[in-house]
């Protein structure tokens, strides 16, 4: 079973097609954990209607530290940390488990998007959700001719192995409220020993830092600068070097 992580905060308009998403279109065992920080737009309660783990936080504690609270909890063999702004399709589970699973030493894997920095942004458009999903029904075939090993994985749909997470630990909460803590934990994952894979045969839409933009508008880039700072204090190299 894969446990799919959700941190929100007064996202319920983008949580429900998310999980819409993964209910339509996954066929392998997974449950979903929603981690709620602090929201005031009903999404414990819907989370709670809809069946679903709910974690509720009292304040807004940022991504690392909203993952971490559904990590401490979760059942799965796998854990999938997801952003409440990305919509899955067609095979999009199964494929990545594929590559997950390809060799012992491959401990992340990824998606590729329409929207994200790094390898894993294809230049793909289209006009509406069903255009999206017949798209990704043609390019969701399981192919490991377009896997790509990489350096660096965006947090934004994370999949990984419950063994690199018992060995690694938690996300690093420094990177609060959020970036570069993706890139923290795939650097500590290659030290460990462990491979990094862009499962090229899984496409998932990604609205784009939705809830970063919406909640920090002003302080948004002054964050990302901070946090890689931060990378750089900690590891001595920088994380751009990765991309």
């Amino acid at each position: 079973m894969t446990s799919i992580i959700i941190p929100t905060y007064n996202g319920l308009q983008l949580l429900v097609p998310c999980v819409e998403a993964i209910r339509r279109f996954t066929e392998v065992p997974y449950e979903i954990i929603i981690v709620d920080n602090g929201s005031q737009d009903g999404t414990a309660e819907y989370g709670l209607r809809e069946g679903l783990i709910v974690i509720s936080l009292a304040d807004n504690a940022g991504f690392p530290a909203a993952c971490n609270r559904g990590m401490s909890i979760a059942a799965g063999d796998q854990i999938l940390l997801l952003n409440n702004d990305v919509i899955v399709s067609h095979n999009w589970l199964s494929n990545m488990l594929t590559a997950l699973h390809s060799a012992d030493h491959v401990g992340l894997v990824g998606p590729v998007t329409n929207y994200c920095s790094g390898r894993q942004q294809l230049e793909v458009s289209w006009n509406g959700l069903e255009e999206y999903y017949a798209h990704a029904e043609q390019y969701n075939r399981s192919d490991p001719a377009k896997w790509q090993e990489v350096q660096r994985l965006v947090g934004m749909c994370l999949l990984f192995k419950r063994q690199l997470l018992d060995e690694m630990g938690l996300l690093d909460e420094r990177f609060s409220p959020g970036h570069y803590e993706d890139d923290d934990y795939c650097y500590r994952a290659r030290r460990q020993g462990y491979r990094l894979l862009i499962s090229g045969d899984t496409l998932v839409y990604h609205a784009g830092s939705a809830s970063f933009k919406q909640h920090h508008p002003d302080g948004w880039k002054d964050l990302v600068g901070r946090n890689r700072g931060l990378f750089i204090e900690k590891w001595g190299v920088d994380p751009w070097q990765f991309i």
